[in-house]
Formats: C-alpha cells, structure tokens, sequence
C-alpha cells in the first residue's frame, strides 16, 4: 500500500471541522486507500470501531445502499450518541439523489463526513447549490515522481525514464511492471473510465433537458486520443472539429463542446487557461489541455507521436497542482511562458524543455523570461545537466532533482 503522505495530511487538518470532506480524482489514483489510511489513523488515535463508518459502492454487498432512503437508515441506526461518528463514502456518485443523504447528515451533531468521487460532475448541480460552503475538495491525482521513486530501484534518471512510459497510478508502481502488463492495466482503466464513469454521468444529466447524452463512445475515444496527441499545444473546438472532419465524419462545435467537458469532468484531461501576462487578464481562444498520467497518453498515442518535451511539461504542470499552485499559460506578445504558478499572491514563472544545449532552443526558452519586469522567480526545467546554473537571476534546475524537490 503507497501511503499518501500530503493527501494525508490535508485530511488530517480538516479533522471534525464542520464541512464536508469530498475526495475527486481519476479511478484507481488512490481515493479508497487514502480514506483506509485515514480510518487507521483516527484508529491509532483511540477512536472506536463503532464510531466509524466505511462503505464503499464499488462492493457488491453494498448495492442495495444505492437506494438513498436505504443508505441514510443505514446511516442514522449507527450514529454514535454523544461522540462523532466518522462516515465515509467512497465512489458515492453511484447514488442517485446521494446529495439528500450527504445534506441531511451534515446538519446533525458529531457527524464528520468524508466522499469521494471519480467525476466533477458530482460537484455540479444539486450538490453545489445544497452543500455551497460546506463542503472543502480534495483533488487526488496519481503518484507524484517522488512518491514513485520511493517504490522502484534504479538511478533516478532511469526511474524517471520508466515513469515516464508507465505513468503514476499507484497498482503500476507497485507491480513488475513489464511494457505488457502495464498496458493492460492502462486500458482496463480507460475502459471503465470511458464506460462506467461518463455513463453515471449521463445517469445525472438525465433530467436536464438542455444537456446532450454522451452515446457516440468511438467519437468520445477519438477526440481523446486528439487531446492526447495535442498536450502542450494551444486547442480549440475548431481544431478538434476539423481533426474529426478529416476523419470521414462531421460533427458539431457544440457535440465536440459537451465530449470535451466529459473527459475533463472525468479527470482525464485538465483545461489550462493562457494568461496575458502585460495586459493582466485571461484569454479564454486556445486554452491548453494536459492528460493525468503519461501511462493513458502512451497507451492512447502510437510511439511515433510521442514527444519528449511535451510529456515532460505535463509532468511538470501536474507537480504544479500536487503543491498547491494555481496555474496558467502566460503569453507576452508573440511569446509564451510555459507556466505561471500562483500561490499565496505570489507568481513563479516556468519553462520547460528536455534539453537546452542547443544555443537557439536555449534563446528560445530564456528570452521570454528576461522580457518579463517585475521580481517574482522565474525557473528553466530542463532534462539535461549541462546547463544548470543562474542565468542573470534565471534558474536552470534539473526536472528530475526539481520533482525530487532537490532543489
């Protein structure tokens, strides 16, 4: 079991606060083991048994709780008098109306709630509008580079190379994982991602007469192996609309609108807006889209449209989630910063590329930088190690010693 030290500790500091704790992320990155963490530290602190209870949805003996009047009875026969009870509630998107259950509870005494779910659109709707401002998200993503290196033997940079193919889920760090298993296991997760995740999304759209059901899968497949294939480079509806057009099919703006927002709220793909960093405001033409783990984008692309420097960067701009930054692409005039990472009203610009021994590339990278006028940090991460150093008050650092914070 990969424990989960940060996540861990970002539960622990909402410890019987009055909110509800809601765990999202893509399946298989390791909710239902953080929350099993979790239950064995309150454990190890003399909480009992009794004061805890842990239902999973995935597990057939807890089907019949899908009803919510069924759950909630379930629920309320346990509670604990005059002490708090801990209730978690793992993958509860499986509930219909989960929100009437979720609700009611909250407003009882000594009750501490934790959910989690593998699609936003949990959060959107009824959820939101019962529970806004009383519910705190956790975002969960597959393992970090460090919290891989902990589980695999190798140089760092060999490690890196093979997480770099393998990706992050935690059951791949763990296992031998041999080009073959961990394809399998990749495409096992996509499947039911695509399958069982956007069909419980259409199970709560249904009732909205203005949201288009998700029915084309091949379609749904098709645009994400487009998004894979276009990680780090500015998209628009337009372009994927005409990718599919070249295809031998047409389909509307607003159908490849609706298919992009499934795999988005399906934690598979994550919208960055670009950012003028002169003008001070966002720009919302030609956003960027990064994939939640290398494994999937492998497994989606054939070999020959795999790129180096563009699988680095989305490496490095999930990282950028993982410590809390916000993040956006900056553009200055026809240049354009990889990243803007915000955190506490402090900026830490960014960019990266896998080598900059070549004199043009290295230009390329640090002009922008230079460009910009004001004294907040500004960072090159780059793969090679002959090029470190301080450049006029630019850092060129490591990726790999940067992701094993090294630095």
């Amino acid at each position: 079991m990969v424990e989960r030290k940060e996540y861990l500790e970002k539960i622990k500091a909402w410890h019987e606060e009055q909110v509800i704790k809601v765990v999202t992320g893509i399946r298989r990155c390791g909710k239902s083991t953080l929350l099993q963490q979790y239950r064995e530290y309150l454990l190890s602190t003399g909480v009992s048994p009794e004061q805890i209870i842990f239902i999973n949805f995935e597990e057939l003996e807890y089907e019949e709780l899908q009803d919510y009047h069924k759950l909630y009875s379930y629920i309320t026969e346990r509670l604990v008098p005059d002490k708090y009870t801990y209730i978690f509630l793992d993958e509860i998107q499986k509930v219909d109306s989960f929100e009437k259950v979720v609700d009611s509870l909250y407003v009882k005494d000594k009750t501490d709630i934790y959910i989690t779910g593998s699609n936003a659109y949990m959060l959107s709707g009824e959820l939101a509008t019962l529970l806004s401002g009383r519910y705190v998200e956790i975002s969960m993503l597959p393992l970090s580079f460090a919290e891989y290196a902990q589980l695999r033997s190798g140089t760092p940079d060999e490690v890196f190379a093979e997480y770099m193919r393998t990706g992050g889920f935690p059951y791949i760090a763990q296992m031998d994982s041999s080009k073959e298993k961990a394809e399998m296991y990749l495409e096992g997760i996509y499947n039911t991602i695509i399958v069982k995740d956007i069909e419980e999304r259409q199970k709560r759209r249904e009732t909205d007469p203005n949201k288009r059901k998700i029915t084309d899968l091949a379609l749904l497949k098709s645009i994400a192996k487009f998004l894979s294939g276009s990680v780090g480079s500015p998209i628009s509806v337009k372009s994927i609309s005409d990718y599919i057009t070249s295809s031998g099919r047409k389909v509307s703006a607003n159908t490849v609108n609706d298919y992009v927002s499934a795999l988005v709220e399906a934690f598979i793909f994550y919208p960055v807006e670009r950012y003028d960093i002169v003008g001070k405001q966002a720009l919302k033409m030609n956003q960027k889209l990064y994939i939640v783990d290398l494994g999937i984008r492998n497994h989606l692309l054939p070999r020959r449209n795999y790129d180096l420097g563009f699988s680095l960067e989305n490496i490095v701009y999930l990282e950028l989630l993982r410590r809390g930054y916000k993040v956006n692409i900056g553009k200055l005039g026809t240049t354009e910063v990889d990243f803007i990472a915000e955190k506490e009203s402090r900026l830490h610009y960014y960019q990266v590329t896998a080598s900059l021994t070549d004199e043009s590339t290295f230009n390329r990278e640090i002009t922008p930088l230079k460009n910009i006028n004001d004294n907040y940090a500004k960072t090159i991460l780059t793969l090679d190690r002959f090029t470190l150093g301080d450049y006029e008050g630019i850092e060129v650092i490591n990726a790999v010693d940067w992701l094993l914070d090294k630095n």
